[in-house]
């Protein structure tokens, strides 16, 4: 007890989440912007709280469960850091977790695409008390998050309360999370909406790259600056749904195509990969796989590519950039081409996308994102043009080039 550390939870969490931090009822639902501190604020509230009710544990949830490394676990072990109890705690990757040594109580990481993982949980210490789905707007199907919801049940001690906690970026007003949380107002629900603006810890050049958001374009900025829900109106694409196929059994198809593409980013625009099979005869489009990562020079693009196994594919990438299809080809990976794109070549590519209907498997959470956020642009006076938006785009790019091979050896 000679070794007791104080820390002042005021100047770790700051200031905006009063409410949040102390609310007990059954769901705590943030929506914010980035850099709104809605994921840290919750990976300081779940640590704090754990060590607070020695008998609680907590679910930690994503629609994928590869994501959590890089994301919830890494920001959870980083809130135990920041609360100077690194010496309680032990986090362990196989199985990903982490454990209040003093009691043993556990945080335990599950993802959707393991359904059986999520719903036969039980705990060794205490009670499952918490969950807390981080990236919420992913889960596109109310149902899965029912099954979840319906699994933190059972009689606990006084004192003790359940929650379900969900934090996510709004990128489409039509979600199902809007009409459950936001729409009505709800008993036992804290519906929060938070931005950038409540976050003391920004350095200056982060607000200017907000400010240079709402400048440049402030359809990007209400949603990802101020947290507002986005407008779904004027969809380009309606002909996708999210399907959990087994690419493997496609595969098998007769003359089934691959088609791999790729566009590219900047610090903070992602570069895409797009993979996908194409069912030609039956004008089908299968997305199993994806990558989406802003900041990454050639030689990581090449890298990733290699360690996602397709170094061998033929790979289309947006012929804008040649220095960096050569560059990226010195790399290893030798079968990418240029597209050839020609004129009016987003609406064709559009057009020919639209023949399909296309299946996105549910890792490809980015895909999803992109195809529902994806519409046709306004004019001064508020009427949609035939012209899509600069945005949401990166990659349903890369998808375009991936198809124009498809295009030129197909009669659709």
């Amino acid at each position: 007890m000679t070794d007791i550390k104080r820390v002042s939870l005021k100047e770790i969490v700051g200031g905006g989440y009063r409410d949040f931090w102390n609310y007990k009822g059954r769901y705590r639902v943030v929506k914010g912007g980035r850099g709104s501190k809605k994921s840290t604020t919750a990976a300081l509230n779940t640590i704090s709280r754990m060590m607070e009710f020695p008998l609680a544990n907590t679910l930690v949830i994503r629609k994928v469960f590869k994501d959590h490394k890089d994301s919830t676990y890494a920001q959870l072990k980083w809130a135990i850091r920041r609360l100077k109890v690194e010496h309680l705690w032990k986090w362990t990757t196989s199985p990903l977790e982490l454990k209040y040594l003093p009691t043993g109580q556990k945080i335990l990481f599950r993802g959707l695409d393991d359904p059986m993982s999520v719903t036969s949980i039980t705990v060794d210490v205490g009670y499952l008390c918490w969950a807390w789905f981080e990236e919420a707007y992913q889960i596109l199907n109310e149902d899965d998050f029912n099954k979840v919801d319906m699994s933190i049940r059972g009689e606990l001690p006084p004192k003790y309360f359940k929650q379900i906690t969900l934090t996510f970026n709004p990128w489409n007003e039509k979600h199902w999370l809007k009409r459950r949380f936001f729409d009505e107002q709800h008993y036992n629900v804290l519906a929060l909406t938070t931005n950038y603006l409540c976050n003391e810890f920004l350095g200056d050049d982060d607000i200017q790259l907000f400010d240079w958001m709402k400048k440049s374009n402030l359809r990007r900025y209400k949603i990802e600056g101020l947290g507002e829900w986005g407008i779904a109106e004027g969809a380009i694409f309606s002909n996708w749904r999210e399907l959990a196929f087994d690419r493997y059994e496609i595969a098998k198809r007769t003359n089934i195509k691959s088609a791999f593409g790729l566009d590219f980013g900047y610090t903070t625009d992602p570069s895409s990969l797009a993979c996908s099979l194409v069912d030609i005869k039956n004008r089908e489009l299968f997305i199993f796989d994806e990558m989406y990562k802003p900041g990454l020079l050639n030689n990581e693009i090449a890298d990733e590519i290699k360690s996602m196994g397709y170094a061998k594919e033929l790979i289309i990438a947006d012929s804008a950039e040649r220095k960096s299809i050569e560059e990226i080809r010195r790399y290893g990976i030798r079968k990418i081409r240029p597209a050839e794109k020609g004129q009016d070549s987003i609406k064709a590519g559009i057009q020919f996308l639209q023949q399909f209907d296309i299946y996105i498997h549910p890792s490809c959470t980015n895909a999803a994102m992109e195809f529902g956020n994806y519409v046709w642009d306004r004019n001064k006076e508020g009427k949609f043009i035939n012209r899509p938006i600069d945005d949401y785009n990166h990659f349903i790019d890369a998808l375009r080039y991936s198809m124009e091979p498809i295009k030129k050896r197909s009669r659709i």
